[in-house]
């Protein structure tokens, strides 16, 4: 599978692995395995979500410097610095819980491309992926 598929299934909310929609509990919560293949969303170790907490504010920090860059080149040369200010503050602060599920499924698209699935503990049995 090539690495741009790969990583643009989670912008989407599918599974990197298959490209079955993942089913949400709730906004902040992911089933815990996809029902398509059966892709546990945790691979076992304690520290994974390290990587998703990355993407999650490395996304945020891109999108606030995009804005800021693309605003200055428009308004130049009198770019309105206070509406800057208080525009990123809601930016840094809400697009984090927005993005967060999308973070999660891009940081495992990430660890599948340099630890590929493979062993009996990366797939749930067969009922247990689909009755969550």
């Amino acid at each position: 599978m090539s690495l741009l598929r790969r990583l643009g299934r989670p912008l989407l909310v599918r599974c990197p692995h298959c490209g079955a929609a993942w089913r949400r509990r709730r906004w902040f919560e992911l089933s815990p395995a996809c029902a398509g293949c059966g892709l546990r969303l945790e691979r076992g170790e304690p520290d994974h979500w390290t990587g998703a907490l990355c993407v999650n504010l490395l996304a945020t920090g891109w999108l606030l410097v995009g804005g800021l860059v693309l605003t200055l080149i428009v308004t130049w040369p009198r770019p309105p610095w206070r509406a800057l200010y208080w525009g990123g503050i809601p930016l840094v602060v809400l697009v984090p819980f927005l993005t967060y599920p999308v973070a999660k499924l891009l940081w495992l698209a990430i660890d599948l491309t340099f630890r590929p699935a493979g062993t009996p503990t990366d797939f749930a049995p067969r009922g247990e992926a689909r009755e969550r």
